[in-house]
């Protein structure tokens, strides 16, 4: 069995991947990982012994420039990955059993490379939010949260529609494949798969038009030890705060940073700051404040007081695994969703907006550090599954047996 899986995003949408490539290979199969040719990601699949193949431009070069990307750059980034998915993901593919393919800026080229290559394909998401829309706009009169989060669900759909169509029919074309007629459903599938943690991001049970797979999150084990100087950090007094955004480039790395340590020295609290794809750094020279790297979060998360984040996918499970509490203060997409889950679980904070002062995160510290807090964080993590990688790999396996081609396992 060999089993092909593509994505195109941030750390966040590729390494579940890698979990899901390790799942596959412990189950005697061979996997193979197209994902943005970023230095951190091929360090990560080198890593873990997973064969890489690049596919597009690379993700910094898109998201972390001077200027935020423009709606003319999101409709040239969709007409790429388009292009790349039917040039690169074919050749990748050979041999392979089935495609899976994570989120829509990779999966319109992939489910257009699985009919080239005559496989079955997977769509899976991360977040109800990368779930299919539903086909008809919302009511107009709705006046709920839900009818708020349903009209953008649905605005969403079209939008990618209006972006991804007209490159994938137009290739389809090239290659002597007949047009798609409704983009959405061949895209995402009647069955598509989601790879999140059901006491952190529950299926819809109201989704009759589709017909959901959750499987757990794809969580990469992560043995590495800690750095010695941040051991020692960590010996040195009581349990400090981490901050840090990811690959999430903040407005003004320097403000976000300052915030930060002020806010943690502000409840008698050590920092331990992320530097991240923003570059965070240290606002002067005391010893209550430690910069780290790329670090094992799964090692870390367990012994830090707080965790103040952006709101990712990976980033919440792990923090939400470990026990601790968390201040999420999300930046795009799906992360106000996850932030406004962690404080209806009662394990965090969801701060208002994307940009803390200093007395909005003090006062999310507050909350977060407060006992209560902490002893909820601790009762949720003892609920989650941490098994949702091999789950996923069975019904890959399971699911690929001889079918006609194009279809979607089961």
């Amino acid at each position: 069995m060999r089993v092909l899986l593509t994505t195109w995003g941030s750390r966040g949408d590729v390494e579940p991947l890698v979990a899901l490539a390790l799942a596959l290979q412990g189950l005697g199969a061979e996997a193979l990982v197209c994902v943005p040719p970023d230095e951190e990601f091929a360090t990560l699949l080198d890593r873990a012994g997973v064969p890489m193949v690049p596919i597009g431009p690379t993700v910094r070069s898109v998201t972390a420039g001077a200027k935020p990307p423009t709606a003319e750059d999101a409709v040239w980034l969709a007409a790429e990955l388009v292009a790349a998915g039917f040039d690169t993901l074919p050749a990748a593919g050979q041999g392979c059993d089935v495609l899976l393919a994570n989120g829509m800026m990779a999966a319109a080229g992939a489910r257009g490379a699985a009919d080239r290559l005559g496989i079955p394909y997977v769509y899976a998401c991360y977040h109800v939010r990368g779930l299919p829309p539903r086909k008809n706009p919302p009511e107009a009169s709705g006046q709920s949260g839900q009818d708020a989060t349903d009209k953008a669900h649905w605005e969403q759909g079209q939008k990618a529609t209006a972006m991804f169509a007209e490159a994938l029919n137009g290739h389809r074309a090239a290659v002597g494949l007949p047009p798609v007629d409704d983009f959405l459903d061949y895209v995402y599938t009647a069955r598509p798969w989601l790879a999140a943690d059901a006491i952190l991001c529950p299926a819809p049970l109201d989704r009759t038009d589709i017909d959901v797979v959750q499987t757990g999150a794809w969580a990469l084990p992560d043995d590495r030890p800690l750095p010695r100087e941040l051991e020692a950090f960590l010996d040195a007094g009581k349990p400090p705060v981490y901050a840090g955004f990811g690959s999430m480039a903040t407005s003004s790395p320097k403000d976000t940073a300052r915030v930060a340590i002020e806010a943690g020295r502000a409840q008698d609290c050590r920092v331990i700051l992320a530097r991240g794809w923003a570059e965070l750094a240290p606002i002067d020279d005391a010893g209550d404040c430690f910069v780290v790297g790329e670090v094992n979060q799964q090692a870390l998360f367990p012994r830090v007081a707080a965790v103040v984040h952006h709101g990712g996918a990976g980033t919440t499970t792990t923090a939400s695994r470990s026990g601790t509490p968390q201040v999420v203060v999300p930046q795009i997409g799906d992360q106000p969703s996850w932030a406004a889950r962690v404080a209806e679980l009662g394990i965090g904070v969801a701060h208002q907006g994307p940009t803390p002062t200093l007395n909005s995160l003090t006062a999310a510290l507050a909350t977060a550090l407060d006992a209560q807090t902490r002893t909820r964080a601790r009762a949720v993590a003892d609920t989650m599954r941490t098994d949702g990688a091999t789950v996923a790999a069975k019904m890959l396996l399971d699911a690929v047996s001889p079918q006609p081609p194009g279809t979607v396992p089961r």
